[in-house]
């Protein structure tokens, strides 16, 4: 008897790994401002005038309700890009690419409604890393329909 690939089974390379701990180290690098409000408030200044520098626009003022946000997300975001780094695992890249996929809907929905363009920059970011790290679960299920389909003894499962 020939075994049939699990269709649910995770992408196993190296490869794949080396992206998942590359995405991490980049969320490491570039969210680790957002964590504390002192950290947070330089970052703030620099990106507001880099916006302002190259005309994308400035970001609003600091209050403590956007630092509190922006600490929260800092510091869960540093949390989950230290266990992506230290422990990278097939199933940490699925979660960080629908993550990602939110976070880009998210800034989408910000730029609609006139949010600096600074954030294209991170936009950018995410939809990239988030297709990569998804494509290959995507891709194998994909090459693996056809063979669950064909092996499936209730031919009627696989008619949608």
């Amino acid at each position: 008897m020939i075994r049939q690939p699990d269709p649910l089974a995770p992408p196993r390379t190296a490869a794949y790994l080396r992206l998942v701990r590359a995405s991490a180290w980049y969320d490491l690098v570039v969210t680790a401002g957002f964590a504390t409000p002192w950290t947070y408030a330089l970052l703030h200044g620099a990106l507001s005038s880099l916006g302002t520098r190259f005309g994308l626009g400035a970001l609003p003022a600091l209050d403590p309700v956007q630092t509190l946000y922006a600490n929260l997300m800092g510091s869960v975001v540093v949390v989950w890009a230290l266990l992506r780094i230290v422990q990278p695992l097939p199933l940490h890249g699925l979660l960080d690419g629908i993550a990602r996929t939110l976070f880009a809907a998210w800034q989408a929905y910000a730029l609609a409604h006139g949010a600096t363009r600074v954030l294209w920059l991170f936009f950018a970011v995410e939809v990239t890393f988030g297709a990569v790290q998804l494509l290959p679960w995507w891709r194998d299920r994909a090459e693996l329909i056809p063979l669950v389909r064909r092996n499936d003894p209730d031919p009627a499962r696989g008619v949608r």
